[in-house]
């Protein structure tokens, strides 16, 4: 009876298997952060607005930072331009609005 020739590139294939399933295993198996649960609804929504205020927060942190960014790249008659433009849409949005 025949035998057909091994592979031989079987042993890496193997060795590579074994890789991804020790990878496998140690990210499953690190120590994280253990959640614990908050054993009643308020203390979960108390902790779930306090999450969200901090992201607020880090939102309007990240926002200031943009707008000082921009006007300081802006040169001074850039920076006059643009408050001209903003009064004058601003006071045709005010002369459009109480045409109504």
């Amino acid at each position: 009876m025949y035998k057909p020739p091994v592979n031989i590139y079987f042993k890496t294939y193997v060795f590579m298997g074994y890789f991804v399933v020790l990878l496998f295993l140690a990210a499953c198996k690190q120590e994280g952060y253990v959640y614990d649960t908050p054993a009643t609804v308020e203390e979960a929504e108390s902790i779930l607005k306090s999450q969200e205020k901090k992201q607020i927060r880090a939102a309007k942190k990240a926002q200031k930072e943009a707008y000082k960014r921009f006007w300081r790249m802006q040169s001074d008659e850039v920076r006059a331009s643009i408050k001209r433009n903003y009064k004058a849409q601003k006071k045709a949005y005010k002369a459009k609005r109480s045409s109504y």
